[in-house]
């Protein structure tokens, strides 16, 4: 992306973001990345910078281990390994065991789910495989510790074990001289020492002429003088032609393992890369962990939609203070390009510019931003940014000639894919004359299709982005009660400068202010009034917007808590339907129950009786039972006793008695030959000759 001026980024913060970014960072590789961080303008690049970074945090969200351990900068080892004679010692290449053993864990982590659930994750190693070949070179010479095996060769092998003889051998014989010392007295407090190597003994300086050997020197007392013993001369020469020959065949063998790790120095190269990617990726997804970042939908042409979008450093800030940061919403498109941004000093008009700059300029770096996922953004080719007071003095030019010189670049050069944010368009200069300039210049800017954000005070650019196709005004709110800024941006409309309100409100003596009104421009004063009135109207319908949404969702509460209610009351009556039905069908079971014992009766009684006229009889009986004026069962005399039988037409309102169960209700509704009867808690739908009305008896009195 081409920055202009070559301050745009820093006017942006974009660079503390990189800080931020840097700390988050342990790797050398992924700090200069940071450092150097390129802002993109090809989708792929970005949308999968994007996608690995939301898919790190996920991972961090999630508190799921990933093994990017290996941190060490190890640069410098990786290319001597590809210089032909090059010799690594045993700890330098424990650091490429260590990082090989690293990216073995991170292809291990890259199972088939995790490909599958992670896949711009996985890109990351998709040209590479692990070669295990590397470690196993390594175990075959050096321990744990980077020391090299005694087996790591035969001559070393023979080399160490004599050189552990003759150690003992030097050890015994050294004792036995320190023994013959220390009981003829000559021996120091300090017994022994070693000397260039060599192992000597500490004598009194007055008896050094009493022992045979090499001097090697004498204390800074000259009280204490450090003798080679003769008896050991010989053996510290051969340790010493020993140690040598070790340290040469260590050496030997140190580069015949560093020339067969060489042939993998660019596949260790590229591992070193991997971990360092993966080191910049989990501090960007760190970051957006603390500034809240979120994936917005990326769409490859100058657009923005931004929902709920906060400046990310005002976010972190007001979030360790556990301050409120109130969030911008803000669409610009094909159709309404430039947003004129007014309203009064100090309300949040560069603060609102700086938040979709700083944006942008993330998430064209593959930055998660802190916004509503749901918002769109789109890529941009160049961004032009002018804000505050660019007086400069090198080129000895004003602060308004300066203003128009960075004009003149953006309107030279700006195109559909140019994003840009000038602050106090038309200041500096004469209020008819810079207004009308600047009136051009954001027609210009206009013609050549290009989108940004303007902020001024400019009557005239008010009125002109309220007529002018592609050109939308907006506001800062601001209350004007407490005379506090409110920081909220709101769209469609211009915005007052309450330059009275706030003189009123800081106490300016009222004859200034009186005078000062006079001194205005009638017109210009009244349509000042006018948008401060409307801007306050505006305050209130919002809240009452607000209160409304609220009786709305309490409403919404409400009528779901009916309706539960509702569904618990209908199932309360479908369960005391079945009750009934239930109790029918019991008495119905017991009836044919009965039934089948006096049918089993009668079939004995026709085996073993003389007279079958009379067994007849008894089932002609038993079959066909004669109806009864008063009914028998327990249910029915109940009835009876409480309620009398009426001879007159049912209607609405009527009590009445179903024929078949006995039970009682009140009629409901009428249809046609049909009635709904309420019987306790339970309207039933009967037929009109199932019913008879009557009347409840009343109970006879007590006797006193």
């Amino acid at each position: 992306m081409k920055l202009y001026p070559e301050s745009a980024a820093s006017q942006l913060e974009f660079d503390k973001v990189k800080a931020l970014l840097k700390e988050h960072c342990k790797t050398e590789y992924g700090k200069t990345k940071s450092d150097n961080l390129r802002i993109h303008t090809r989708k792929d690049y970005i949308d999968l910078e994007l996608r690995q970074s939301y898919e790190f945090k996920m991972l961090l969200l999630q508190g799921q281990y990933f093994p990017n351990d290996f941190t060490f900068n190890i640069s410098k080892e990786i290319k001597l390994l590809g210089i032909a004679g090059a010799t690594l010692g045993g700890d330098e290449l424990m650091q490429v065991r260590k990082l090989c053993e690293n990216m073995g864990s991170v292809f291990r982590w890259f199972d088939y789910e995790r490909r599958t659930a992670y896949p711009s994750l996985a890109k990351v190693i998709e040209h590479t495989y692990y070669e295990k070949v590397i470690v196993e070179l390594i175990d075959e010479v050096l321990d744990e510790t980077g020391t090299v095996k005694d087996n790591a060769s035969d001559d070393l092998q023979k080399i160490r074990m004599s050189l552990f003889r003759k150690r003992n051998e030097l050890r015994r014989t050294f004792d036995k001289v320190l023994a013959k010392l220390a009981k003829a007295g000559y021996s120091a407090d300090i017994d022994e020492s070693f000397s260039s190597g060599r192992r000597v003994v500490a004598v009194f300086s007055e008896h050094k002429r009493q022992v045979k050997g090499i001097l090697h020197g004498e204390s800074d007392s000259r009280k204490t003088a450090f003798i080679e013993p003769e008896e050991t001369i010989e053996l510290n020469n051969e340790v010493f032609s020993l140690e040598n020959e070790e340290r040469r065949e260590v050496q030997r063998i140190l580069k015949e393992l560093t020339g067969k790790l060489s042939v993998y120095a660019s596949l260790l190269k590229a591992y070193l890369d991997i971990v360092g990617e993966f080191d910049f990726i989990r501090g960007k997804a760190k970051l957006a962990v603390d500034m809240n970042g979120e994936l917005p939908n990326l769409i490859d042409k100058a657009h923005i939609e931004l929902k709920h979008a906060y400046h990310p450093l005002l976010f972190l800030y007001n979030k360790s203070s556990n301050k409120k940061t109130v969030p911008v919403d803000i669409t610009l498109n094909e159709k309404d390009r430039i947003l004129v941004i007014s309203g009064p000093n100090a309300g949040g008009k560069t603060v609102t510019m700086k938040t979709i700059g700083l944006n942008q300029l993330m998430l064209q770096s593959g930055l998660l931003v802190p916004v509503h996922p749901t918002s769109q953004m789109g890529i941009f080719k160049q961004l032009f940014i002018h804000i505050g007071d660019t007086q400069s003095l090198e080129f000895e030019l004003s602060t308004y000639s300066s203003h128009l010189m960075h004009m003149k670049h953006f309107i030279e050069v700006a195109n559909g894919k140019t994003l840009f944010f000038i602050d106090e368009l038309g200041s500096g200069s004469d209020p008819n004359l810079g207004g009308a300039f600047a009136e051009v210049i954001m027609e210009e800017l206009g013609r050549r299709h290009a989108m940004g954000i303007v902020t001024t005070h400019y009557l005239n650019l008010k009125v002109m982005a309220n007529h002018t196709q592609g050109i939308i005004n907006g506001a800062m709110a601001f209350d004007e009660k407490n005379l506090q800024p409110m920081y909220k941006l709101i769209v469609g409309k211009p915005g007052s400068s309450y330059t009275f309100s706030i003189a009123e409100r800081i106490g300016l003596p009222q004859h200034l202010i009186n005078r000062a009104r006079k001194l205005v421009d009638d017109e210009h004063f009244k349509l000042d009034k006018l948008l401060n009135n409307t801007e306050q109207n505006l305050q209130q319908l919002d809240k009452e917007k607000i209160e409304l949404s609220r009786v709305l969702k309490e409403n919404e509460r409400l009528k779901k808590e009916m309706e539960r209610v509702i569904d618990k009351e209908s199932h309360l009556q479908r369960v005391e339907l079945l009750k009934h039905q239930n109790k029918i069908a019991e008495e119905r079971i017991a009836y044919l129950k009965d039934m089948e014992r006096k049918l089993k009766q009668v079939v004995l009684d026709w085996r073993k009786s003389e007279n079958k006229n009379e067994v007849i009889k008894h089932l002609q009986d038993l079959l066909f039972e004669k109806k009864e004026k008063h009914v028998v069962n327990k249910l029915a005399r109940k009835v009876d006793k409480k309620y009398a039988e009426l001879q007159v037409q049912i209607t609405v309102g009527s009590l009445v008695k179903l024929k078949k169960n006995y039970q009682v209700g009140e009629v409901k509704e009428i249809r046609g030959k049909r009635a709904i009867v309420q019987i306790g808690v339970i309207p039933m739908n009967v037929g009109l000759d199932d019913l008879v009305a009557v009347e409840q008896l009343h109970a006879p009195e007590p006797k006193k």
